[in-house]
């Protein structure tokens, strides 16, 4: 177990170091990004807000050469977010146009590649590296980690009762060596905890297959669907009021208390509208996903992956994964925690360098 836990940390120290200091760095975003960028939130008014398709119109006139993906309301006190994106482009792209929901003044067009929290976000996911290649490096790295952290809780694991005393707490006023042996061994300890949990749904959006095999566990043995997919047939319509307007007010009416929502634009011609309503602020777990013609705003209803009440635990336990990996799912608690774990879990591979590198400084005095 020594072996195993040495040489993977060695192998994969820097991107454990990495993946953790850019997780705790992302962990308080939305409230870093509120404090440090002004045109993230607007004045609260009374009024209704300016319809869809106008906020539509006018960040299509900011970015004319590209299409739009999806809008985004995050509150009432927060702007619009109209995101440009594609991935699958020879030269990929991600623009962000942000805009007062209540006037459409543009308040910014931002290139999303650029902006700080998108660069963590970026490391934390992908290394930096293109997309594919990534998310295939940290799903392997991801692996290596739970090996670590398992192998490091049989190191931890007490002998006897008279090592088991000493094994909770960190001796502070212990010597340089024994302290950081102790801030290694019994931090590491606390953090794995948490970690299990961290690297199991990391690993769930590194691989299809274990999100598959969560599914299948959770429903009783069932295979994971696939997202539906409904087919909006064109026809002509007398109608002035714009569709996407049709659905926004639908939706709303029919939800609302929601805290946010997002609204997925069709990005072809048979394509429909998906509009996501989120129960809860700041999580993704009970989410509505409403699915509308976007030629007669004409709901479809789907068997699958619609409604959060109509969930199995299988899929239940798919859309508890982000919260789960962020510590969203406890709230404002679990995030911190979250935060302090990502914090210690980037000390372990420093503190497990220094083991490893005093104790190699011993065997060559020995050899000498």
């Amino acid at each position: 177990m020594g072996f195993i836990h040495r040489w993977l940390g060695l192998v994969s120290g820097l991107v454990f170091f990495t993946m953790a200091l850019t997780g705790a760095i992302y962990c308080f975003q939305p409230e870093l990004s509120k404090l440090t960028e002004s045109y993230l939130t607007v004045k609260e008014q009374p009024g209704p807000y300016l319809p869809a398709s106008e906020i539509y119109k006018i960040a299509t006139a900011q970015i004319p050469d590209k299409k739009p993906t999806r809008i985004i309301y995050k509150g009432r006190s927060e702007s619009v977010v109209v995101h440009f994106i594609n991935r699958s482009a020879k030269q990929p792209y991600y623009f962000g146009v942000f805009l007062n929901p209540y006037t459409g003044e543009v308040l910014r067009v931002q290139d999303m590649d650029k902006e700080f929290f998108i660069f963590i976000l970026q490391g934390h996911m992908y290394l930096w590296l293109p997309q594919k290649i990534g998310k295939v490096v940290v799903g392997i790295c991801m692996i290596i980690f739970a090996g670590i952290v398992l192998s490091g809780i049989v190191l931890w694991w007490p002998r006897n009762k008279g090592a088991r005393k000493g094994s909770f707490r960190v001796k502070l006023d212990a010597s340089p060596k024994r302290l950081n042996y102790d801030l290694h061994s019994v931090l590491g300890f606390y953090a794995s905890w948490v970690l299990i949990f961290i690297i199991a749904t990391g690993l769930a959006w590194s691989f299809e297959s274990v999100m598959n095999a969560e599914y299948w566990l959770f429903s009783g043995g069932k295979s994971r669907p696939k997202p539906p997919v409904f087919i909006s047939k064109k026809v002509s319509i007398s109608d002035t009021i714009p569709v996407i307007d049709k659905i926004v007010a639908a939706a709303t009416t029919a939800y609302p208390d929601a805290a946010r929502y997002q609204i997925r634009l069709p990005q072809t011609d048979s394509a429909s509208y998906q509009l996501m309503m989120y129960f809860d602020k700041g999580k993704y777990t009970r989410t509505d996903n409403l699915y509308f013609n976007q030629y007669t705003a004409e709901r479809f209803q789907p068997s699958v992956w619609g409604l959060y009440e109509d969930a199995n635990p299988g899929e239940k336990a798919n859309r508890m994964t982000y919260d789960i990996h962020t510590g969203g799912i406890a709230g404002l608690p679990g995030r911190i925690l979250v935060f302090f774990t990502a914090l210690i879990a980037a000390s372990l591979p420093v503190t497990g360098f220094y083991i490893w590198w005093g104790k190699r400084k011993k065997k060559r005095r020995k050899k000498k």
